[in-house]
């Protein structure tokens, strides 16, 4: 059984990595750096060129005559209030999130049809169905994860693919430490300097007169959530036990379209999913 693990280099794809190798599975990694755990065959790609990336998994594939299952988990945080966020980072999560997830897809796709089977798990999170303040873009992101997915899980039905989603909560990972911060800056900015730095050229104060608007500070409560997401991801859980619901997940004959990985999570999120929607986005906002 051959597997392909995007983002192996650490984290939550290190850990899939070893656990499908500790299964017998023949293991490829993929990451930027071509880094992957001892007995997984590392290859270097970066997810968000699909140019690249087919041509890894073509060579896979050539290499070993089929691909039976996928992993697409590489991924990238950033956070700050959306009127700041940059339009270079905000591409650049969805190249990463969620085009480089359905890149891998449609690479390995052809060869799962051909053998008439296989397998796919995304990996996303539970900032999809609950979207979080200052990761909106993250959140918009592994939303569109779960869209793809489980429309995929239809179309390709009939060829015995199957996919499924995994949406872990907070683990403890190098990804907290390689967040792409959009925050703003300390002490006050005036109204009149956000909109002359910030705005679309033509939109920015657009039949208003700003210049004499009083200096405030910009989104005060940014950098005390961001660093409270990071405290929880700090004590989160362990990676080795979010690459265990992928494993299963990946490895079952008939595995369910979503899994929630933690046991919290799967309270929060069916909590979430039972308040009405202006309590529940409420309740979010009492956290962050």
């Amino acid at each position: 059984m051959v597997a392909i693990v995007t983002g192996s280099s650490s984290g939550i794809g290190f850990e899939v990595c070893k656990q499908l190798c500790e299964r017998g599975y023949t293991v490829y990694g993929i990451s930027r750096r071509g880094l992957a755990p001892e007995g997984v065959t590392a290859m270097s790609a970066d997810v968000s060129d699909p140019v690249a990336l087919r041509a890894v998994i073509d060579e896979i594939a050539r290499r070993e005559g089929r691909i039976d299952l996928l992993v697409a988990n590489a991924g990238m945080g950033i956070s700050g209030p959306v009127e700041l966020s940059g339009n270079r980072d905000m591409q650049q999560i969805m190249n990463v999130n969620f085009f480089g997830q359905v890149y891998a897809a449609q690479a390995v796709l052809p060869y799962m049809r051909a053998q008439k089977g296989g397998s796919i798990v995304f990996v996303s999170s539970v900032a999809a169905p609950i979207a979080i303040p200052y990761q909106a873009f993250y959140s918009a992101s592994k939303s569109a994860i779960n869209s793809v997915a489980l429309a995929l899980r239809n179309e390709v039905r009939g060829y015995n693919i199957r996919i499924s989603v995994v949406m872990p909560g907070d683990a403890s990972t190098g990804f907290t430490d390689a967040r792409v911060k959009n925050h703003p800056d300390s002490g006050a900015v005036s109204t009149a300097q956000s909109a002359e730095t910030q705005a679309p050229s033509g939109f920015a104060a657009q039949g208003a007169d700003l210049s004499s608007a009083p200096a405030e500070p910009l989104y005060p409560r940014c950098d005390a959530a961001v660093a409270s997401m990071e405290r929880d991801e700090r004590t989160g859980m362990p990676a080795s036990k979010v690459a265990g619901v992928i494993v299963r997940a990946g490895t079952k004959k008939n595995p369910a379209p979503l899994y929630v990985a933690g046991f919290k999570y799967r309270l929060l999120l069916a909590l979430y999913n039972i308040l009405p929607a202006r309590a529940a986005v409420w309740l979010v906002g009492k956290f962050y």
